[in-house]
């Protein structure tokens, strides 16, 4: 079996190269998503806090845009402290952001009359200090105001999610646009796995790490956020040693 494991001198010039695009801060918190395959290629071994991250879904139609504000979901849920969620329009489901951990008393929901408003509630949010996490609801994000988003993460260290969504199939070129966020993620929807009886088993997702900082790009075929806001190995791919992740090139 060949040896996945990556030389130590590489993980050191990693961080090394990690600390300095972000200014030259020690000690970043990270919050893992407690799965070795996804961990292993991110920096630091997860999630930067006091960053921005980038979230949109695999296609333009809402069942992968559901599936990324799950994830997006999921991903606040296991932070500490109220979630801000900044949107345009009010058609979140509480219910389903309470399936991936986030229960509606622990979200602050602010409705924005443009996208420009809501990258300024984001960026107060973001300044306050005293969130957990921050969501921001956006088709189109400029370099600038991603700047402006992860400056005031690092600040307070508080975690910056940034949610592409779009009413036009169009709008979804500017996912490939360049911006200060450190990671890149695309979610889209899969079938579920079979149940020996009937009904629908857990919800599972190709997730693509598309754009890593000092990091790997790789896809992962995952289980979605169960109630605590955790992801899954799927279990029929538990016993495939690196079937789970799969490195990509960077795009």
């Amino acid at each position: 079996m060949p040896d996945t494991r990556t030389p130590p001198a590489l993980d050191a010039l990693r961080a090394r190269i990690a600390r300095i695009e972000s200014g030259g801060g020690h000690g970043r918190s990270m919050l893992p998503f407690g799965i070795a395959e996804v961990d292993r290629r991110l920096p630091g071994g997860g999630l930067a806090l006091g960053a921005l991250h980038e979230v949109a879904g695999g296609g333009s139609d809402a069942t992968h845009g559901s599936a990324a504000a799950l994830f997006a979901a999921g991903i606040a849920a296991r932070t500490v402290g109220r979630v801000l969620w900044c949107i345009t329009r009010p058609d979140l489901f509480a219910p389903a952001l309470a399936q991936a951990g986030l229960p509606p008393d622990r979200v602050i929901y602010v409705e924005a009359g443009d996208e420009r408003a809501v990258l300024a509630c984001s960026e107060a949010g973001l300044r306050h200090g005293g969130l957990g996490a921050v969501v921001t609801e956006v088709a189109r994000l400029p370099m600038t105001a991603s700047r402006r988003l992860q400056l005031s993460a690092e600040k307070t260290a508080t975690i910056g999610i940034a949610l592409r969504r779009w009413r036009r199939p169009a709008e979804a070129s500017d996912f490939g646009q360049p911006t200060a966020a450190m990671t890149r993620w695309r979610v889209s929807m899969l079938p579920s796995a079979r149940l020996p009886v009937p009904g629908v088993g857990r919800h599972r997702w190709r997730i693509e790490l598309i754009r890593c900082r000092a990091g790997e790009s790789a896809d992962f075929e995952l289980e979605a956020c169960d109630a605590s806001g955790r992801l899954a190995v799927p279990a029929d791919l538990v016993d495939r040693p690196g079937a789970q992740g799969r490195s990509r090139a960077a795009s």
